[in-house]
């Protein structure tokens, strides 16, 4: 199905089953432990063996050699796999370092060999036992040291220019003009990187913990060099992901190489300090913000640039992309530049470029604000727009950010902010309160799904489709009910599996409404069938309901139209020009209140309020945990998470739980979230957009802004821990 015009009226549109704040159809499973996840795939027949990973000792440089003698001899060792063993090995598209390094080291934790054995503790004492002996060259490992030789980075448009910024900020009534930093940052999901492989002569099977199949079928046939027909891989739930599990990673690949090498199936999953060094992380950023407006607090000229890193070959941190669409002004510019760093390999984490981006840019505006002695909500309001700022002959597709402040600014008690910063105290804690616009653009990607039919009046649907804890298996089961006139309970839905048509994945927000979409259009084909198959003449004429077709006084059930042998239908979502002619892009605002410990600068929460416009909620339940969960992560970012470099060694120190700092349940009292009933016809024919990374873009900045109206200290170097405010905090009274 090829969208390309503007939904108009169809049977989503009822609203029956979608929109309907439905519970999980998964979440019985979870909460009994039935939910099989990656490592716990078990045939009882089957002798698995466990596989433990070698990660280098060193951020760059080469191995000399590799004695693996004491290793091999060890109890219980099966087999010790190593580059020398298998040669060469390619590079998936999405990879930036190699999984299996060589040689050649580029960053700390690299595998470089992976130890099998009978047990995962044999498998784990052996790998201590390989005696590398490394020959280590310097390093490049500080940013902020390196950010003189960074570069244009090669992207289509790295950066943009409207106007004339350089006059226009020069000749601006006020100004601002300041730097600010985001930290790198992990993605510490709940469910580490796992990977059972098995083999059938040439044919590979691989149970992982992927947020896109068809992505890591692709890279992994890339990787060992063999046809993606003869690849399996299994994905159907998710311990949280967040974008580290968007592309192939080492478990897959060394699990399979040594799957092959043991002869049997074998479990590998990556320790905790390598999902901080040897996956992936968010780039830390040096940001420059300038704003210029007249009295009246219009912007008159608005520029971004940013400063992130990566390895040879990687991309920067694409933080001023929101900058680009969010206020109105004439004159503007935006620019990227990425250095070499031999760190640990940057990619997409929750957000990625909106998230960091947030982070500096909504502090800059309360800055501003406040030189314009403007209250924080009307300077965001007296800047919106209803067109893209660099291209004002294009309108957005639907655009209430405005909404979203002000019934946010109701909802949340804004009018009671004290104006003075440091001016409420509650005993020894300073009070404060403090806004920020959240923004994410919605993207889509083509997605396909298949459906089923059977004698019974069981709908199936199966589709690669993945679900990270966001709901995909709820609201896709919702689809399918809404579109055949069936109750949830009568609909079974298959994910994460390569033999189903390929979807659009779950990822960038994107995957919610695309996947819906594509079942919305193998569903449409379903209906197609039934009417041919009944002898409708029109399938656009007729009403599913209830386990029935209709058309006029005829009404027939869908088991007959099944029969004994059943129907199947097929198709995907493909989408046109729209996203072309209108921008399309979801809206919020973020309400925090802190308290400050007048005495020791330890920050705490007291609550959160998030309004969102993402167009049609498909559950309201799935979207609010969505919400509630960027909400918590953005908390960390601003008051705790900070992966930290060894400027000298090249690695993050804090590479566990212990030391990496996340909030936990005691430090988020109380969150609400408020969907602006609205529905967004040229996204898709579900009308929807994402909702999973709005919910955090622009928390941290809100929180940050309330520490500031709660003490008077302005905070510009994420995160806002209590040594940065101490030595500012008011006398204690």
């Amino acid at each position: 199905m090829k969208f390309d015009t503007p939904a108009t009226t169809n049977p989503i549109d009822q609203l029956k089953v979608v929109g309907q704040p439905i519970h999980r159809i998964d979440g019985p499973l979870k909460t009994t432990g039935r939910a099989v996840y990656a490592y716990e795939w078990h045939d009882p027949n089957t002798r698995y063996a466990y596989g433990h990973v070698v990660g280098s000792a060193i951020a760059k440089g080469r191995i000399r050699s590799m004695d693996v003698t004491a290793a091999r001899s060890a109890p219980g060792v099966i087999a010790v796999v190593t580059s020398d063993g298998i040669g060469e090995l390619k590079k998936g598209e999405f990879n930036t370092a190699k999984l299996f390094g060589g040689t050649e080291i580029q960053h700390y934790h690299q595998a470089i060999a992976v130890v099998v054995a009978e047990t995962f503790e044999e498998a784990r004492a052996a790998a201590q036992l390989v005696k590398v002996d490394y020959a280590e060259e310097k390093g490049v490992f500080d940013l902020a040291a390196a950010r003189d030789t960074a570069v244009k980075p090669e992207e289509d448009e790295p950066d943009s220019a409207v106007g004339d910024f350089d006059r226009a900020f020069s000749a601006a009534v006020v100004k601002l003009d300041q730097t600010y930093t985001t930290p790198d940052q992990s993605h510490a999901m709940m469910e580490p990187h796992a990977s059972i492989a098995a083999w059938n002569g040439d044919e590979l099977t691989v149970w992982t913990s992927s947020q896109m199949i068809d992505w890591w079928r692709t890279d992994l046939a890339t990787t060992l060099g063999i046809d993606k027909e003869k690849v399996h891989v299994m994905s159907p739930f998710i311990g949280g992901g967040f974008g580290v599990k968007l592309f192939l990673r080492s478990d897959a690949v060394l699990a399979a190489l040594a799957a092959r090498e043991a002869k049997r199936p074998v479990k590998v999953a990556l320790p905790r300090p390598f999902l901080m060094n040897n996956t992936t992380h968010r780039p830390a950023t040096i940001q420059r913000i300038r704003i210029g407006a007249g009295r009246d607090g219009k912007i008159t000229a608005i520029a971004h640039e940013s400063w992130s890193g990566d390895l040879p070959g990687g991309g920067p941190e694409v933080a001023v992309q929101q900058t680009r669409l969010l206020y109105a002004g004439e004159n503007r510019m935006t620019a990227m530049r990425l250095a070499t760093l031999d760190l640990p390999e940057g990619n997409a984490m929750r957000a990625p470029g909106e998230a960091p981006g947030m982070m500096a840019l909504e502090i800059a505006m309360d800055e501003m604000a406040e030189r314009l002695g403007l209250d924080p909500v009307e300077f965001r309001i007296i800047n919106d727009t209803q067109v893209d700022p660099e291209k004002p002959e294009r309108p957005f597709s639907h655009r209430d950010l405005v909404g979203c402040l002000r019934t946010g600014a109701e909802r949340f008690g804004w009018q009671e902010r004290n104006k003075q910063p440091g001016g409420r105290r509650d005993g020894n804690w300073l009070v404060g309160l403090g806004v920020a616009s959240a923004f994410r653009n919605n993207l889509l990607v083509p997605s396909g799904a298949r459906v089923r039919l059977d004698r019974e009046g069981v709908v199936t649907v199966e589709t690669d489709m993945t679900d990270i804890g966001t709901g995909s298996y709820t609201i896709i089961a919702q689809t399918a009910a809404e579109m055949l006139g069936v109750p949830v309970d009568k609909v079974a839905v298959s994910l994460g599996d390569s033999r189903f048509p390929v979807s659009s994945g779950s990822g960038g927000q994107f995957g919610g409404n695309c996947s819906t979409a594509g079942v919305y259009a193998a569903c449409v084909k379903m209906r197609e069938a039934v009417a041919q198959k009944l002898g409708f003449n029109n399938a656009d004429d007729l009403i599913f309901a209830d386990g029935e077709v209709r058309s006029g006084d005829r009404r027939m059930p869908l088991t007959e139209a099944a029969g004994d042998e059943g129907l199947v239908a097929e198709d995907s979502i493909e989408f046109g020009k729209l996203a072309e002619t209108h921008q399309q892009s979801t809206f919020g605002a973020h309400f925090v209140e802190v308290g400050v410990d007048v005495a020791t600068g330890e920050t705490r929460i007291r609550r959160m309020l998030a309004v969102c416009a993402a167009g049609r909620i498909l559950n309201p339940i799935t979207a609010r945990s969505q919400v509630i969960g960027a909400m918590t992560m953005g908390v960390g970012g601003a008051l705790s998470e900070e992966l930290v470099v060894d400027k000298e060694r090249g690695f993050f120190v804090n590479h566990d739980l212990a030391a990496y700092e996340v909030p936990v349940h005691a430090d988020i009292p109380h969150q609400e979230v408020i969907f602006l009933d609205e529905t967004d016809p040229m996204s898709s024919p579900m009308k929807a957009k994402g909702i999973a990374e709005l919910g955090l873009c622009g928390v941290a900045a809100a929180v940050a802004n309330a520490i500031y109206n709660a003490t008077g200290v302005r905070v510009r170097d994420y995160p806002i821990t209590l040594d940065k405010l101490i030595k500012d905090l008011p006398e204690l009274s």
